[in-house]
């Protein structure tokens, strides 16, 4: 499989210009600074990858750009002294967002023309913008889209917005995710790559039950619940039973009784397939567990699934740098950063 050289550890930059902590200047200019872009540096990374929402940057359905589009030049500055690539992640397009509850506007991107033009819009724009960062700056045309039944309106996107991408952009990355937020197992269901230059991305927080434990915006899940790692599989099984959703996995593993790398081995398994057969680098957008989770079973976490995307050589960014719960730099973690940083 080939490797994405350049972008095998890094870290989100969640909370600054996507799904916004603030929105005045104070949170703009102070939220990430040069500072905090050195710092990420000396962990030893080689990326941020940096959310972006649409009416951050854009107004009037893509047709204005605002001038809060410039601090992520500003960012890929800051990137391009301190050593470090950049994703450009479009979080929330004109028409969809993964965390809406209407699902009726979630599903109208997928079909409407005018949403879509305003999406090829912003890819246009940033095209023209940061084409010129091919080496450095890489795209990733839309975060978790999470409706399962749009996999051939969405390839049908996918290609539209690459051929607008292309004459502009000749040589830059592009990254590209499946159905249901981003599933690794859904990995497959995207069409073959477009050229040389496109990545299949995937996000993973499995078992969710864990990973997201006490969170108060899943469904079903009661804020005083605990669950440890690593424990048996059957166990996520059947606590996710029993809070009435299915939360253990991706992929149920074989035979193995405590969760191990071999529980991410084996639900990566069909999109390493996929990309060893298509030729594509493979990469993990996100991956975390929540402040809320004990951190020595966190540490055991990062431990195990960094340990299979260092074995397939699958780049990865952590969710994330500051607050939403996963914050590196929070104090929750103050315990075990330090032994977080060299398992990344």
């Amino acid at each position: 499989m080939r490797i994405f050289e350049g972008y095998q550890k890094g870290i989100n930059l969640g909370g600054w210009l996507s799904q916004l902590v603030g929105n005045d200047d104070a949170h703009f200019n102070g939220f990430i600074t040069e500072s905090d872009i050195a710092r990420i540096a000396s962990y030893g990374c080689d990326h941020v990858r940096l959310p972006v929402d649409c009416d951050t940057v854009f107004a009037d359905m893509g047709n204005t750009i605002l001038d809060r589009i410039s601090y992520i030049d500003q960012c890929i500055d800051w990137c391009g002294k301190h050593g470090l690539n950049l994703i450009i992640d479009l979080h929330k397009t004109f028409g969809y967002m993964f965390s809406t509850n209407d699902r009726d506007f979630g599903a109208t991107f997928f079909h409407d023309a005018d949403l879509q033009a305003a999406f090829l819009r912003i890819w246009t724009v940033f095209a023209q913008r940061y084409g010129k960062y091919a080496d450095r700056v890489a795209f990733e045309l839309l975060n978790e889209v999470d409706l399962p039944d749009v996999v051939n309106e969405w390839n049908g996107i996918i290609r539209k917005a690459i051929e607008t991408i292309r004459p502009i952009a000749p040589d830059t990355w592009i990254l590209v995710g499946g159905v249901r937020y981003n599933a690794v197992t859904s990995v497959p269901t995207l069409d073959l790559p477009y050229d040389e230059k496109i990545v299949y991305n995937f996000h993973c927080y499995e078992p969710l039950i864990f990973t997201h434990q006490r969170a108060y915006w899943v469904n079903h899940m009661p804020r005083d619940f605990h669950i440890g790692y690593p424990q048996p599989v059957g166990d996520y099984i059947k606590a996710g039973e029993e809070l009435g959703m299915w939360q253990a996995g991706e992929a149920k593993p074989g035979d193995e009784q405590l969760i191990s790398p071999a529980y991410f081995e084996n639900m990566f398994k069909v999109a390493i397939k996929a990309a060893q057969e298509r030729n594509a680098p493979l990469y993990c957008g996100e991956y975390g567990v929540i402040d809320l989770a004990p951190a020595p079973d966190t540490l055991r976490w990062l431990t195990d699934i960094n340990a299979v995307f260092a074995k397939y050589g699958i780049g990865r960014a952590l969710w994330t740098y500051k607050v939403h719960n996963f914050g590196l730099i929070d104090a929750h973690y103050d315990e075990i950063r330090e032994e977080m940083i060299k398992v990344l």
